[in-house]
């Protein structure tokens, strides 16, 4: 087979990306004691800044100045209360990431031999939900196929699709047509591998029962299958178009990573047989069960709306709760006054709607992948003894490698370091469900189920929809019965980054939009884990209030700091250094995530230009707790072609760079060094940061599009690309492979590479 490469110049012309980043930390990456000691070290030195701060420069300033100066007292008030805010927050994040380091220090990934042995005796079904609206069906399809490929037993994957069913856009129509068609497509696909995997299953459980030992003919015919099922997924992967970063990663990572499994056990196979020797019986049988669990996913697409008996309610939880809902049910379709319906029959009776049951749920975004051991693992995990009050685990998504546009890169980013942060959480007790991806326990949907007649129709809500946050608000309503989640300490689940700054704009707002409702419910929850005699520990609970409420107090701190005049005094050099340890640990983090240090800078610009978005999502959530009138779900969009964002998030950032240097102005002028700096420094990385996620020719584009309410976006073909295929394997031990599995830490990245058939551009009109 032919192998060429792409150089990484030539990778960043087609793509246009900035520069290319290194590899995301495998679970082998860990941290060593010294990092884990300056983090102790960061805490304690941003308390006694704080403490420092508190004593020598506000109370040092009441007296010199008395109760003479109200306005400065006032000020010295004000200022406190907002660096105390500001620097609690920063606290928060060296402390989870210090809860992350020790998880990430302490981990050990269970042998594959290990899962294979558990997985051979026990294990229960899975339903992986795909919740889909409005998305492009290549997008959907690589989702579809990460899922379907995991190496998991009794796996069920269905794709939820939640688009009008009856459009009258053609273009639309069409689109939901061609994604109607993936999960059928998939099913035919795997139908030949799966044929012939399961057909030499049985005929090994039937040789493994009738005889003891193992013929060397059996090993070889077995290592032919391995080599089978990487030609298979080789021709599979060769057959792809990949256009941009994500569907790389879809190669190289899902199809790929799999493919060189495959081969290092068919290489170790043939190596046995070589040698003379062979797998033990109930080895040979876990062999066989890997090739055939990892080809026989049930495919399935399903559709609410076609229903006039499910809700219909446009958000992402009520996609979710529909199906759930009839999991394990028997259903007679009927035809109503308003459409179909599903009426619930006996299981004595004849159905011709059969939803069947698991024990476990994945719910998946259908912008994500999975790497192909998540079920495995995680499942793994809850089916430990120590797990069985763990409701959801699942390993919080991060970014795919090689963006194309710095604005994608440095949400990327931030999404990398979350996923660091969220580890930490699950050290304290703290976690939160992060919706892209979860393994979830059904039962304990089943504690949390909220039941009501709605239309003459029973509506069940496992998921609540009250605010656009559903899996945190969840995360509440688990705790409460009882439940705990976990997050699993590697890296297996990736999503998008939205790639332009209307898409961004969408996805933000909604993030800040939710956790001020919550907080009242996480008071309840806790005050029924103390009557149970659950402890609650502090940590855990500043941790939870941080992770709903920073969004709120962070964007109006900032903005008092940014606009009002505060007296230069009260800047004091101390107040630097309480905030110094907070940079200085995200600098490393991203590092560790494989950016550059420096990006802590292009971060802080980002989070200014995103300033207006955040306060309009804390603004929403004050709304609808006056109102009581739930805000609408507004899906994030996921689009090749840019997308217009509304012109308040435009105007605003270029306001915040024209008031800070007005700001800068006024206090050179008046020797107010201190504000003077600060405010010369917002409006430097303001201004990058708008130059490198907006741009000024865009700027303009969506002022002009949203004075005229309408949308054009020119057509732009698409360029050649490349796709690379797992190919060099590396240097091994046969024997290590066949009798204690492989991890696959060491396999090598594709290298194989193939031009891609030249596209046709959409035009895609998306409202942000």
């Amino acid at each position: 087979m032919p192998s060429t490469t792409l150089p990484s110049r030539a990778r960043k012309r087609q793509w246009g990306a900035e520069r290319t980043t290194q590899p995301l930390p495998s679970v082998h990456d860990r941290p060593s004691d010294a990092k884990i000691t300056w983090g102790r070290l960061a805490i304690v030195a941003t308390v006694l800044a704080w403490f420092a701060y508190l004593i020598y420069t506000v109370v040092r300033q009441f007296l010199n100045n008395g109760t003479e100066s109200f306005r400065f007292t006032t000020e010295a008030i004000s200022y406190l209360v907002v660096v105390t805010f500001l620097t609690f927050s920063a606290l928060m994040y060296l402390v989870a990431r210090q809860g992350a380091l020790q998880r990430f220090r302490d981990h050990v990934r269970v042998p594959r031999a290990e899962l294979d042995a558990h997985f051979a005796t026990t294990h229960g079904s899975m339903t992986v939900l795909v919740p889909s609206y409005a998305e492009e069906p290549a997008v959907v399809r690589a989702t579809l196929w990460s899922a379907a490929l995991q190496e998991y037993p009794s796996l069920r994957v269905v794709l939820l699709l939640d688009d009008p069913p009856y459009p009258s856009d053609a273009a639309v129509a069409a689109r939901l047509t061609e994604s109607r068609a993936i999960a059928n497509t998939i099913a035919h696909a795997l139908a030949e591998p799966r044929e012939r995997f399961t057909d030499e299953l049985l005929i090994c459980e039937i040789a493994v029962a009738e005889s003891d030992t193992i013929g060397i003919g059996a090993v070889r015919e077995l290592a032919e299958s391995y080599r089978w099922a990487t030609a298979w997924l080789t021709g599979m992967a060769e057959a792809e178009d990949v256009t941009d970063h994500v569907d790389t990663f879809f190669v190289e990572q899902v199809l790929g990573e799999l493919a060189s499994e495959l081969t290092l056990m068919a290489t170790a196979l043939d190596a046995a047989a070589d040698e003379g020797a062979t797998p033990t019986p109930d080895r040979m049988l876990e062999l066989h069960r890997r090739l055939a669990w990892t080809f026989t996913a049930e495919m399935e697409t399903f559709e609410r709306k076609r229903f006039a008996s499910l809700s219909h309610e446009t958000n992402k939880a009520m996609n979710l709760n529909a199906y759930i809902g009839l999991m394990g049910g028997r259903f007679q379709r009927e035809e109503g006054p308003d459409g179909t319906i599903l009426r619930p029959v006996p299981a004595s009776a004849n159905a011709d709607f059969v939803v069947p049951d698991s024990e476990y749920l994945l719910t998946l975004d259908a912008d994500s992948l999975l790497l192909r051991d998540y079920c495995l693992r995680l499942v793994y995990f809850l089916e430990q003894p120590d797990n069985a009050r763990v409701a959801v685990t699942q390993t919080p998504y991060s970014s795919f490698r090689g963006a194309p546009t710095r604005i994608e890169r440095l949400a990327g980013a931030t999404t990398d370091i979350q996923h660091i942060l969220h580890q930490g959480m699950s050290h304290y007790g703290a976690t939160f469900w992060v919706g892209a991806n979860a393994v979830i326990r059904k039962r304990a949907l089943e504690d949390i189920v909220e039941v009501e007649t709605v239309g003459g129709f029973e509506v069940r809500r496992y998921v609540q929809d009250r605010t656009v946050i559903e899996d945190t608000e969840s995360s509440i309503d688990l705790g409460a019965h009882g439940w705990t989640l976990v997050n699993y300490p590697e890296r297996l689940s990736y999503s998008a980054t939205p790639p332009d700054f209307g898409s961004l704009v969408v996805q933000r707002r909604r993030w800040a939009n939710g956790g001020l409702l919550i907080l009242p419910k996480l008071w309840r929850q806790v005050r029924a884990r103390k009557r149970a005699g659950e402890s609650v520990s502090l940590i855990e609970m500043l941790l939870r209030v941080n992770y709903m409420t920073s969004i709120s107090w962070a964007s109006f701190g900032l903005v008092f700091l940014l606009v009002y005049p505060y007296d230069s005094r009260l800047l004091s050099p101390v107040v630097v250094l309480a905030a110094l340890p907070y940079f200085l640990a995200m600098g490393s983090d991203l590092r560790y995530c494989g950016y550059r240090f420096s990006d802590i800078f292009r971060i802080y610009g980002f989070n200014l230009v995103l300033l207006p978005v955040n306060l309009a999502g804390v603004l929403k959530s004050l709304e609808q707790a006056l109102t009581s009138k739930k805000i609408p779900f507004v899906r994030t969009p996921k689009v090749k072609n840019r997308t217009a964002a509304p012109v308040l998030y435009v105007v605003a950032p270029y306001l915040i760079v024209a008031f800070s240097a007005l700001t800068l102005w006024r206090d050179v002028l008046a020797q107010n060094w201190g504000n003077a700096a600060f405010a010369g420094f917002n409006a430097v990385l303001a201004t990058a940061a708008i130059l490198a996620t907006i741009g000024v020719w865009n700027s303009l584009v969506d002022i002009w599009l949203g004075m005229t309410s309408w949308l054009w976006v020119e057509k732009k073909p698409r360029a050649k690309s490349v796709r690379p295929v797992a190919e060099a394997l590396p240097a091994m031990d046969w024997r290590a492979v066949i009798y204690h599995g492989h991890d696959g830490a060491t396999v090598p990245q594709p290298t194989h590479t193939i031009p891609s058939r030249e596209t046709a551009s959409r035009q895609v009109t998306s409202n942000a």
